[in-house]
């Protein structure tokens, strides 16, 4: 992200330095001091100070959030599993507190603890003046005036946010997380690592193994980001792809259920005709109407459970002008969002004509959603950032013989399963492949998914490289999705 290995090479000189800064595998460090939540039955919390600047860490101290739930069975207790469910802006203490939590056969023989990473939830959270910034925010730009006036406007969001937040909004990159992560470990009392990371919280993982790699016991990285990806172009076309791909799952499905509220129907003109109306402004209420942007941002969450019958009847209702029933939770993503990932990815954007150039060019390989809204609004929310990229995109530093096992499903709207394919190969690291649908694998009530990813981190046994499990059959949504981000 060794004791007794080849150390994996550190690709860039402020990795190397702040690996040096990192404290040493059992150095005197804090414990924590855990106590009841004042809002969860039966779970602790507690706090792990750390440099705001890992690089100079006399430069000021903040405390990240954790919550914990023992183990059940503590005469069998292997250690701490920590996690994180991604985003970036997903409060890991908070989703703890709330029940996430892995199988019965990991929580009786590990404490779960979730921490909220810096920048987030109660961990010193980015806090932005929101109503401060009055520039249009065209997110689909039709001009070059368009384009301006959107780095304008993340230009402004982005000095608001540091001058709310103070010089932390300046270190939320995820090679500082991959530092605060080991103060967790080492604060937890643990010789080594076990973590369980999600989406975004796989790059968390993939840094730690590359910065630390004597410090890794097991690493499950489920949903998994490809930090590898240079171009914008590549980041957007691959993620496009992916969500153009899990429409044609879903018009498939509704033309063989019967149960499908489109079934019988041509899904790909329905969602023609919805298109064009949001084109011209024409879809949804006049309360609540929904763009291009929100239109397919609203398709594509319903893809992370996957809602294929949830979706199916809101496309119904938006085409017949009545509201859309929410199925899809809040369709916003914190405000977090854009200081943490236009710290960890340079993706340039020449200029109008340029991203034009690539919003012709994405209709043409997803002639249904278009683009992916994620990838999207992520790209073009860097547009003007004034913050610096800290932890730009890099090949990973850590090779396979580290015990860590990625999952995807095959088909995922958010993390396409060729960027878990490409992490493999450049890594060695093996690939779980659950053959089904929805953002992440370990949750999709897939016995042979679980089972695998539980034998690892209970004895690291690590499946044959190659290993597929079956698709089960979509029903209502299946996952815990607040956001539809990474």
């Amino acid at each position: 992200m060794a004791l007794g290995r080849k150390l994996a090479v550190v690709t860039t000189a402020a990795t190397t330095i702040t690996a040096l800064l990192a404290p040493a595998a059992g150095a005197s460090t804090e414990t924590v001091d855990w106590k009841p939540c004042p809002t969860a039955a039966g779970v602790e919390c507690g706090t792990v100070t750390v440099p705001i600047d890992w690089a100079h860490p006399g430069d000021g101290t903040i405390q990240l959030a954790l919550a914990r739930r023992k183990a059940t069975d503590p005469a069998h207790r292997i250690g701490s599993i920590l996690m994180d469910p991604g985003g970036p802006g997903g409060a890991g203490a908070a989703e703890v507190q709330d029940g996430w939590t892995l199988s019965p056969a990991i929580t009786a023989r590990f404490d779960t603890v979730g921490f909220d990473p810096r920048g987030v939830g109660q961990s010193s959270p980015v806090r932005c003046g929101l109503t401060e910034v009055t520039a249009p925010n065209p997110q689909l730009p039709k001009s070059s005036t368009e384009f301006r006036q959107l780095t304008a406007r993340n230009q402004a969001l982005g000095a608001s946010c540091a001058k709310t937040t103070g010089p932390l909004a300046d270190h939320v990159d995820t090679t500082s997380v991959a530092h605060d992560i080991d103060a967790i470990r080492a604060a937890l009392g643990e010789a080594k690592l076990t973590y369980y990371g999600t989406s975004y919280g796989t790059l968390m993982g993939q840094e730690y193994a590359e910065t630390f790699p004597g410090r890794v016991r097991a690493l499950v990285l489920d949903g998994t980001m490809d930090h590898s990806v240079r171009s914008t172009w590549e980041f957007l076309s691959s993620q496009t792809r992916a969500t153009q791909e899990m429409f044609d799952q879903f018009a498939h499905w509704c033309a063989t259920t019967a149960s499908c509220a489109l079934h019988g129907q041509d899904v790909h003109a329905v969602m023609a005709q919805l298109y064009s109306r949001a084109e011209q402004g024409r879809l949804g209420t006049p309360d609540d109407p929904l763009d291009p942007v929100a239109l397919v941002g609203m398709i594509t969450h319903a893809f992370y459970g996957p809602d294929w019958a949830g979706l199916a009847t809101s496309m119904v209702n938006l085409r017949d002008g009545k509201p859309a029933e929410s199925a899809f939770g809040d369709i916003t993503v914190p405000t977090s969002f854009s200081s943490i990932f236009c710290s960890d990815w340079r993706l340039p954007i020449s200029g109008y004509g340029e991203l034009e150039t690539f919003r012709r060019s994405l209709s043409a390989i997803a002639p249904d959603v278009r683009f992916s809204p994620l990838a999207w609004t992520s790209a073009t929310g860097c547009l003007g950032w004034p913050a610096p990229v800290r932890d730009p995109q890099r090949t990973p530093g850590f090779l396979g013989h580290l015990p860590v096992l990625l999952l995807n499903s095959r088909y995922d709207p958010a993390t396409p399963y060729s960027w878990a394919q490409h992490l493999s190969r450049q890594t060695g690291a093996p690939l779980l492949t659950y053959d089904g649908w929805g953002h992440s694998a370990y949750f999709k009530n897939s016995d042979c998914m679980v089972s695998t990813t539980d034998k690892f981190l209970l004895d690291g046994t690590l499946p044959r490289r190659g290993t597929h499990c079956a698709a089960v059959p979509v029903g209502p949504a299946e996952s815990r999705v607040d956001h539809p981000a990474y």
